[in-house]
């Protein structure tokens, strides 16, 4: 899969068969879009296209509701890269981009700049200006400009429709498991390895404390979690873990933390990356009256973990 951080930087291709969208998340129901995408490619002879965007739409946009995004721009890649897609043009959004009509969208970008012979699109996507920009709009342009266009149906998971709002919601309320379900993988969390209290290994449950450098970033609702840890310098090792996302309130702690306990690992990791696969919630956060009592449930947490993982 070939990265193009512009649509300067592409390009055009003799026959593109093209998506776009943001696609936050890259979960089933976008797999549904770039499989049939894929397929349309290499049944006509083309290269599969998405186009889309960083940041975005809505954090430019509208600023003030503070929208937080299921994947860093790196984990984006790296999950798109596994789809089979030919190229990922990730183009930067502005403002000024926003008023680009939709026959402007189309005419200048999908078939002047990119070359799409063929799209691939969502259910009920929009796009150019205000999203006026519609399937019905596609339809007329594409004899026009000498296209033909596709809508995927809804991807239906007991007749509740995927999509990335209903996956954020999820992970907000702690409700792992239906967005795991909805995402097809486990829900990642990338971050830089700091020095933290030191409050765990006094109670023997040395912690990583990570810091999320993209502040963008979703971070699930607090809770105990079981994990999986990988190291993407290495990536080839796996590790298992319980995390801890919240205020840590048995100690009166003000701000949030992401601290997790590595099972029979003993290395210094300060400074280095780390990626968390969330693979079940396992309590919320509980202030205890005493960290003894801390202790004794941090004990129960890991044996729950280690049979959630298949470590016992």
């Amino acid at each position: 899969m070939k990265v193009y951080y512009s649509l300067e930087d592409f390009s055009r291709l003799p026959s593109a068969v093209v998506t776009t969208g943001t696609f936050d998340g890259v979960h089933r129901g976008h797999k549904k879009i770039l499989n049939r995408l894929n397929d349309v490619a290499q049944q006509n002879g083309g290269e599969s296209v998405l186009l889309t965007f960083f940041p975005h739409p809505r954090m430019v946009l509208q600023p003030d509701m503070e929208l937080k995004m299921l994947n860093s721009q790196a984990e984006k890649i790296e999950l798109l890269k596994h789809t089979g897609l030919d190229h990922l043009i990730i183009h930067p959004f502005t403002k000024d981009f926003s008023r680009i009509t939709s026959l402007d969208f189309v005419r200048n970008i999908l078939v002047n700049t990119v070359g799409a012979k063929k799209l691939v699109i969502g259910y009920d996507h929009h796009f150019g200006r205000n999203r006026e920009g519609s399937f019905e709009h596609l339809k007329e342009f594409g004899p026009v400009y000498g296209f033909d266009v596709e809508e995927i149906p809804a991807e239906d998971i007991e007749d509740i429709t995927i999509s990335s709002t209903k996956i954020r919601n999820a992970l907000s309320e702690g409700d792992l498991q239906t967005a795991n379900e909805y995402l097809g993988y486990s829900f990642p969390l990338t971050g830089r390895v700091s020095e933290g209290e030191k409050l765990g290994s006094k109670m023997g449950f040395p912690t990583a404390n990570i810091l999320v450098e993209e502040t963008y970033k979703l971070i699930p609702g607090d809770g105990v979690y079981a994990v999986e840890v990988i190291f993407p310098s290495h990536s080839e090792d796996l590790y298992h873990g319980m995390c801890n996302i919240g205020v840590r309130p048995t100690f009166n702690g003000k701000f949030k933390t992401i601290e997790t306990n590595l099972f029979n690992f003993n290395r210094n990791i300060y400074g280095e990356q780390i990626t968390l696969r969330f693979k079940e919630r396992l309590r919320g956060e509980i202030k205890f009256s005493k960290p003894e009592e801390l202790k004794e449930q941090l004990k129960k947490d890991a044996e729950h973990a280690r049979q959630v993982l298949g470590t016992l």
